[in-house]
């Protein structure tokens, strides 16, 4: 499939997890791909599996083309030079896609907000909502060239119930209006910008949580309605590839409605169905 060859696009955070399956799939269909992250080779961020090298490695392993552009993206100053080499190497960007999350720099807890720590804060929102801000004060200039484009943020939304976890939560839906407000304000330059909900994924965490892998997953049954990281990077491409995406824009998407819109399934031929709190 190269229905996005031609273009390029940068995936951020894309170490493990969605972004990794989304910068493969993108590179599947075409596209040139900058991955960026704070794992490389020989030394990933709290030794958990998978680096921007890995995700680069596969996707040349099958004659796509990626660079891996290593980038903490709280630091302002790395995430505007990730741009300024794509603008400098290719001139040009099509698919921004904001994935960078530092939500794991703390364990995840199930707690009342009173009795959360305060750093949750700093992970989520700097290292994540704050992270994926500066990415498209960056990045927009460059897409604003071309007046046409498409910004995807990878969030978690399910017909406005509440997650569980304040700070998640919050972060989670805040990138949601991101999303709304730049996709008002870039509407009259052409350029789509939507909010991406997953189902329960199969991440690399998650398999080794359950103390599986992704050949046996299907033997714990928590995991019976999961999907793999493929499936929301099909269906990135797919609003990629789509000439009225626009009608999107500004919206919080879910991948399992999108398989139905568009067709596609996930790596097993299963078509998994949005994901219900």
């Amino acid at each position: 499939m190269n229905g996005l060859q031609g273009k390029i696009a940068l995936v951020t955070g894309g170490s493990r997890g969605a972004g990794r399956g989304i910068a493969i799939e993108l590179a599947r269909a075409g596209a040139v791909v900058y991955v960026t992250g704070r794992s490389v080779k020989g030394n990933s961020t709290h030794n958990y599996p998978g680096t921007i090298d890995d995700t680069a490695a596969e996707i040349r392993a099958y004659g796509g083309t990626a660079y891996a552009c290593r980038c903490d993206h709280t630091k302002d100053e790395e995430t505007a030079a990730v741009v300024e080499r794509i603008r400098r190497e290719q001139g040009q960007l099509h698919i921004v896609v904001n994935n960078v999350w530092g939500g794991h720099d703390l364990p995840m807890e199930v707690k009342p907000f009173w009795e959360l720590p305060l750093q949750h804060w700093d992970t989520m929102f700097h290292g994540g909502v704050r992270a994926q801000l500066v990415t498209n004060h960056y990045a927009i200039p460059l897409l604003r060239e071309r007046q046409s484009g498409l910004i995807v943020h990878t969030t978690f939304r399910d017909q406005d119930k509440y997650t569980g976890t304040f700070y998640y939560d919050l972060a989670k839906n805040a990138l949601c209006r991101m999303a709304f407000g730049l996709a008002t304000e870039l509407r009259k330059d052409g350029i789509s910008v939507v909010a991406l909900s997953p189902g329960w994924m199969r991440t690399e965490l998650v398999l080794a949580n359950y103390k599986t892998d992704e050949e046996h997953w299907k033997e714990v049954r928590a995991l019976e309605r999961s999907e793999s990281p493929y499936y929301i990077g099909r269906a990135v491409c797919a609003l990629a590839g789509d000439s009225q995406v626009m009608r999107k824009s500004g919206q919080v998407l879910q991948v399992g409605q999108l398989a139905d819109e568009y067709g596609f399934t996930d790596i097993d031929g299963r078509t998994v169905p949005p994901f219900i709190i």
